[in-house]
């Protein structure tokens, strides 16, 4: 039974789905929109907008800063990003209460007809 088991298992085993996240958040914070399936879409987005949250956190208490880099770069693996994420992207949301990301309907992929989605961030 899978009575309160959280997250989504899309198929893969637990090191092939977290490396797949971690891409998908890489590629996210990056390019700052990816074309996805809607699942892989939703699975990401929680994650998306808590490490955006930590960089506006880290940004009002400078003695937490250090401690927040850290704990982004656990799940992105990536200076360049992680200084991305605190100097520029928590400025951008810094007046926005929530809502950091926007997933736009596509229709459905013509191999498999998987639903596709654009997942942004909001500017």
């Amino acid at each position: 039974m899978r009575h309160r088991v959280a997250g989504r298992r899309l198929n893969r085993s637990m090191g092939n789905r977290k490396a797949l996240f971690r891409n998908l958040i890489i590629a996210l914070l990056e390019h700052e929109r990816i074309e996805t399936t809607e699942a892989r879409a939703r699975a990401i987005r929680a994650d998306v907008e808590k490490l955006i949250t930590l960089a506006k956190r880290a940004q009002e208490d400078e003695s937490y800063a250090v401690h927040a880099r850290r704990l982004a770069f656990r799940k992105v693996q990536d200076k360049r990003l992680v200084s991305k994420l605190f100097d520029e992207l928590a400025d951008d949301y810094a007046d926005r209460p929530g809502g950091y990301t926007r997933m736009v309907k596509l229709g459905f992929r013509k191999g498999d007809a998987a639903p596709m989605v654009i997942l942004e961030l909001v500017s």
